[in-house]
């Protein structure tokens, strides 16, 4: 697969521009999918404008002062999807995460440098595994292996440490849950969960929110009870 596409035909949740080159950089393969993904020289050059050209990214990359989800990051393509950190070593030292806004638009929002070392991230799937364990693979492609005990079911968050992926806080899909959504008509808002529809019917699951509106299942992230738990949007406070 070629690593470059017509730019007019880039993913519309990319804050880039339409017009310009010819061709724009393709997220290489990874946990995201392409349409949920910006790759991380875009995020450099074309929407922080840190650096003019792909030359200028590939050393910033080269001096291990691009961190994404905690981990040194050195490959431009490098695709950045939904609840990822991304950081900045001094002297630039910011911090970002990258969410969705109000028009389905990837976006970064500044986070604390605290911040950066936490992230949410949604439990897609569960089965069980050899030697009394259970096997949670989250929306970004990591795979926990946890005792068979866990609690964790599909569709519950899970607020992890990186870049070791110690499980600090569950927060279950649950009615009084406080949830983003990622998804649908009324992404980038956030809502108190009222109930979980489940349809015996190959229909996706729905859930039902307080404010009047309801979404599939999997575009719900519960990012707390009472307050989201992290940062998802410019100037709120955790």
């Amino acid at each position: 697969m070629t690593l470059r596409l017509k730019r007019g035909a880039a993913p519309r949740s990319w804050t880039v521009p339409r017009k310009g080159s010819k061709w724009i950089l393709r997220p290489a393969p990874g946990p995201h999918p392409q349409e949920r993904a910006v790759p991380l020289l875009l995020i450099l050059r074309d929407v922080r404008h840190l650096v003019a050209s792909a030359r200028e990214a590939r050393l910033l990359l080269r001096s291990d002062s691009v961190r994404v989800d905690g981990k040194v990051a050195h490959d431009l393509a490098r695709g950045v999807g939904l609840m990822d950190t991304v950081s900045l070593a001094a002297p630039l030292d910011q911090h970002f995460r990258i969410v969705p806004d109000r028009r389905g638009k990837l976006v970064l929002v500044s986070i604390p440098s605290t911040e950066a070392a936490v992230k949410v991230a949604r439990v897609r799937f569960k089965h069980a595994a050899r030697g009394g364990k259970v096997e949670v693979t989250l929306h970004d492609g990591r795979n926990l292996l946890l005792p068979a005990s866990t609690p964790y079911r599909v569709g519950d968050s899970l607020k992890i440490d990186l870049p070791g992926q110690k499980v600090l806080e569950h927060l279950p899909l649950k009615p009084g849950a406080l949830a983003f959504v990622a998804g649908g008509s009324h992404v980038g808002e956030l809502a108190r969960v009222e109930r979980i529809e489940v349809r015996n019917s190959p229909q996706p699951n729905l859930v039902h929110f307080k404010e009047g509106f309801s979404t599939v299942k999997e575009y719900v992230y519960v990012v707390g009870d009472q307050a989201p738990t992290i940062t998802l949007a410019a100037g709120v406070d955790r």
